[in-house]
């Protein structure tokens, strides 16, 4: 083989499973089966956890996406799956957006959802907890959805030496692109930026953005 120049092809690293639902922590009811949907923002919001490799090793991506406008309002980014990831996001998203009590978030049956920490910040919160079904993804297929345009648009056309380029990374798809500029048919066509803005039924105005690119997609088209 080394005299034909031929290689081996290597096995893909193990990627890691970041939902365990074998534990006996409080599983709550799948709320948002019978809804008939948001129709006004901080009305339902929709978690999940991601990974993304780095030469580092893994990083892992908990986001919150309001399902009225497709917005992402809270992330967080960790080198572990600790509850503290989880946390840490749905704080950011509480500051950002101040929403009022009985909100419906929605997650899976993960661990770091059933654990104390978490479900004491969304008592203090005031927060309405809601989980899909075990082993049923499309049950959160909204954030779902996003993971897969955020890998397709950004991260899976890059390769990142650290764990800190890769949040960067991140950092600028969704704070200067996806939130703000990026056009989704199911919101005709507008951002969710604009179509919160535009709607009136929200109240949280934004002021206008530079229309610039991420540069994620200026590498993708180099």
């Amino acid at each position: 083989m080394r005299q034909s120049q031929l290689a081996g092809r290597t096995r893909c690293r193990r990627k890691p499973k970041t939902t365990d639902s074998r534990h006996g922590g409080p599983v709550a009811p799948h709320l948002l089966r019978d809804h008939p949907g948001a129709t006004r923002p901080n009305q339902i919001w929709v978690t999940d956890i991601t990974y993304l490799r780095t030469d580092e090793g893994w990083l892992y991506l908990a986001a919150h996406l309001d399902r009225f406008s497709r917005r992402i309002v809270g992330w967080a980014v960790s080198d572990n799956l600790d509850t503290t990831l989880c946390t840490t996001a749905l704080q950011r998203a509480l500051q950002h957006r101040r929403p009022p009590a009985g909100l419906i978030h929605h997650s899976d049956r993960g661990v770091q959802y059933t654990a104390l920490e978490y479900r004491e910040a969304l008592d203090r919160a005031d927060l309405t907890r809601s989980m899909s079904r075990q082993g049923n993804c499309y049950d959160n297929a909204f954030i779902e959805s996003f993971w897969s345009t955020l890998k397709a648009e950004c991260t899976d056309r890059q390769r990142f030496a650290t764990r800190a380029a890769a949040e960067l990374a991140v950092f600028d798809y969704i704070e200067t692109f996806y939130n703000p500029i990026r056009l989704h048919s199911s919101l005709g066509y507008r951002s969710p930026r604009d179509f919160e803005t535009c709607s009136p039924r929200t109240n949280h105005p934004s002021p206008p953005v530079p229309k610039t690119k991420s540069t994620c997609l200026n590498q993708n088209r180099q």
